[in-house]
Order: C-alpha cells, then sequence, then structure tokens
C-alpha cells in the first residue's frame, strides 16, 4: 500500500477558523457495568454554510455525534464547539436555548416532526410562538418557509393528510421557524422512496444555497451522498475517510466523481480502509517506511531486508 506525502492541487484548503469545530471528541454510554465507546478522539471542522454528509454503518457514531452537536447529548470529553459556544460547558439553560435559536434538527421518522393535531402551518408558527414572537410576523414567516419547502398549497393540512415526502418538509419548514445558522438532519430521506429522497435532498441544497443555512446531514443513501460536495466516513467512532465531489471533463463531456482521502488525525492516526486491510491480511501489526515522497505500508510478515532496501 502507498500513501503520498505530496498532496494535489485539489485538495481543499483548510482555514483558521470553523463553525463547527470538534477535537479529540469522546462519548462513553454507562449500561449497568458496561461502557460502550460510541465516539474515540473524534475529529471533524465545518466552514460555516456549507453542506456535507456523514455516512457510516450502524454503531458508527453518526448519531450520537449528531446529537452532540444538536445539544440533545453532552461529549463525555474532547471539544466541541458550535459557531463559538463550547457545548461542553454550556448549563442546560444554555443548551435548551442553544436548541431553541441556533440549531434545526430534523428526524428520520417523520412523525416524530410533527404535532399531530396541529396543521402544517400551525406546526410551523408553534416554535416562534414558544419564542415570544407574535401570532401575526410567526404567521407570516410561517407561510413563506412552507413556500420555499414546496407546501404553500398545503397550509391547513394536518400530517396525517400529508404524505411521507410532505410530512418532511413541513418538518424542515419547522426545523428553520426561528432562523437557526445550522441544520441537522438524522436520516432524513430514511422512510422514502428515491423520487421523494431525491425532492427533499433538493429542498435542502436550496436552503443551504440561498440561505446560507449549514447542513449536515446523516444518510445511509448512497444517491443523496454523491450528491453532496464533502462527505465524512466514520467508523469506529472516528473519522476515517473525507470525499470530495469534484466535476472532470473529457473533451466536452463533463462527469462527476468523488476524490476520497484518508483522514489523519491530531494524533496521527491514519484509518486504513476495511478493504486494504482484508487485501494484504492486516492485523495487529504492520510494517511502516518512508519512500520519498509517499509512505509505505507492508504486512507484518514482509521481510525486514525488504524494508531497509
Amino acid at each position: 500500500m502507498t500513501v503520498n506525502l505530496d498532496q494535489p492541487d485539489a485538495t481543499p484548503q483548510i482555514e483558521d477558523s470553523y463553525y463547527i469545530l470538534c477535537e479529540d471528541l469522546f462519548k462513553i454510554y454507562k449500561q449497568e457495568d458496561l461502557e460502550v465507546v460510541a465516539l474515540r478522539g473524534l475529529d471533524l471542522k465545518v466552514r460555516r454554510g456549507e453542506m456535507m454528509a456523514i455516512v457510516g454503518a450502524s454503531g458508527s457514531g453518526k448519531t450520537t455525534l449528531l446529537n452532540i452537536l444538536s445539544g440533545l447529548d453532552t461529549p463525555s470529553a474532547g471539544r466541541a464547539s458550535v459557531g463559538g459556544r463550547n457545548l461542553l460547558t454550556m448549563t442546560s439553560a444554555d443548551l435548551v436555548t442553544y436548541r431553541r435559536k441556533e440549531v434545526g434538527f430534523v428526524w428520520q421518522q417523520t412523525a416524530r416532526n410533527l404535532v399531530p393535531y396541529l396543521s402544517s402551518l400551525q406546526n410551523v408558527e408553534l416554535p416562534m410562538i414558544l419564542e415570544g414572537i407574535d401570532a401575526g410576523p410567526a404567521r407570516t414567516r410561517g407561510r413563506e418557509l412552507l413556500e420555499i419547502v414546496g407546501l404553500g398549497h398545503r397550509l391547513e393540512m394536518k400530517p396525517d393528510r400529508l404524505s411521507g415526502g410532505e410530512q418532511q418538509r413541513v418538518a424542515i419548514a419547522v426545523s428553520l421557524a426561528n432562523d437557526p445558522p445550522l441544520l441537522l438532519a438524522d436520516e432524513p430521506t430514511g422512510e422514502l422512496d428515491s423520487q421523494t429522497a431525491s425532492e427533499i435532498f433538493s429542498v435542502l441544497y436550496t436552503l443551504n444555497q440561498e440561505l446560507g443555512v449549514t447542513v449536515v446531514i446523516v444518510t445511509h443513501d448512497p444517491a443523496i451522498a454523491n450528491q453532496i460536495d464533502r462527505v465524512v466516513a466514520i467508523r469506529d467512532g472516528r473519522i476515517s475517510t473525507e470525499s470530495f465531489r469534484r466535476v472532470a471533463f473529457e473533451g466536452r463531456e463533463a462527469y462527476v466523481y468523488h476524490d476520497e482521502y484518508a483522514v489523519v488525525d491530531r494524533t496521527g492516526r491514519l484509518q486504513i480502509p476495511k478493504e486494504y486491510l482484508e487485501r494484504l491480511d492486516l492485523k495487529e501489526r504492520a510494517r511502516i517506511r518512508l519512500e520519498g515522497d509517499h509512505v509505505e505500508v507492508l504486512p507484518e510478515d514482509a521481510a525486514p531486508e525488504e524494508e531497509e532496501a
């Protein structure tokens, strides 16, 4: 295996400041006499106004990370900040204010996002009314948001009169009621067919592009992930790879692909893709050697003299 040290010009440049910053983040859940480590020193940086996806197998830590960023859960150790706010030092009251004003959240389960006995418009108005906004302005903004998500004709419909895709559109409008700069979506298309899922993604993309909302989506849907400029993969509670959407040209033809990078964390750890581990039979140990502009990773049983050659 070869790892190049000289990065191509297309490599994304790292900025000095970030809207979301996680460093050496840990989350440990205690279950009776057992401890389950959901996040293991995770590092993540997200720029303001960015739209990104988080992917990974079940149990990898995706939803745990999203819950921490939303203020629904607290880290066990490390650093997690959003917009300069340290989520580890917030009081319970601070977290309530943060969830109401700074972050919108869309759940996978469509019914979980809405109050069943309220109309679409009333559901969108509710967060604003709870914040003390007068009924008139709340109704005006509610109508505007439902127009943005394409449901201006469904204002008075209750959730049980809406399709799953329409319910998720209302949920997105609800999440933006108090004009939060951050929108988090946990599998927002998980219960939808591919056509409806594509429509929901288009709504999220429009909100990101036109309103400048920072959008972080957890998804298992490759069709959705393939449309997003930056995709972060989590494995065993750490960021393992990052992929960036590129456009290349062959003559007059353009095609889109994702350029994947392994991630080196703050302590120098690098996760080798699982398929590489299996192909090279890498287990507990490996040989590493520097060869000019790249690093080679060899199986444990590679001859020492080969390493020195």
